[in-house]
């Protein structure tokens, strides 16, 4: 299978206080999104972080999974959200990120509580982003019925 690709060009000046764009994506849909330091640990004030994008890259990619395995199940999602927040620690040795958790509300006919345990479980383990985070970040769902 021929491997697939996505980009994104960044620009960063300065030293760590200075102040960093994602300036183009490979689908068009991101672009000109600021980032600083600053926005990282400590307020946004509108600008964006690695751990933000990890967390919407994550939340998506589960998303899509999660629907997938329903589907296959026989229970195919009319509605699903997930939000997924990414902790950041401040340690001795640096930043590190440790933890995802995610929270996801599906809604879908003939699904009972249990079954979307399952199915959220088993999109956990198959998801490409839960898949590479695997081993490094602590991944948590909290998952209810809606």
């Amino acid at each position: 299978m021929a491997q697939i690709e996505r980009w994104a060009d960044i620009t960063w000046q300065g030293n760590i206080q200075g102040n960093g764009e994602i300036t183009q994506t490979s689908s068009g849909a991101l672009h000109d999104l600021p980032y600083t330091f600053a926005s990282r640990v400590e307020s946004p004030n509108g600008k964006t972080s690695p751990e933000e994008l990890l967390a919407a890259a994550h939340g998506s990619c589960y998303a899509m999974f999660l629907s997938n395995v329903l589907a296959k199940a026989g229970t195919p999602a009319e509605l699903l959200t997930v939000k997924a927040t990414c902790g950041l620690a401040r340690g001795d040795a640096g930043l590190n990120v440790e933890s995802m958790q995610l929270d996801v509300t599906g809604r879908a006919n003939g699904l009972t509580e249990a079954g979307l345990q399952a199915a959220a479980d088993e999109a956990k383990a198959g998801c490409p982003i839960s898949k590479a985070l695997a081993n490094n970040v602590r991944i948590t769902l909290n998952v209810h019925l809606g």
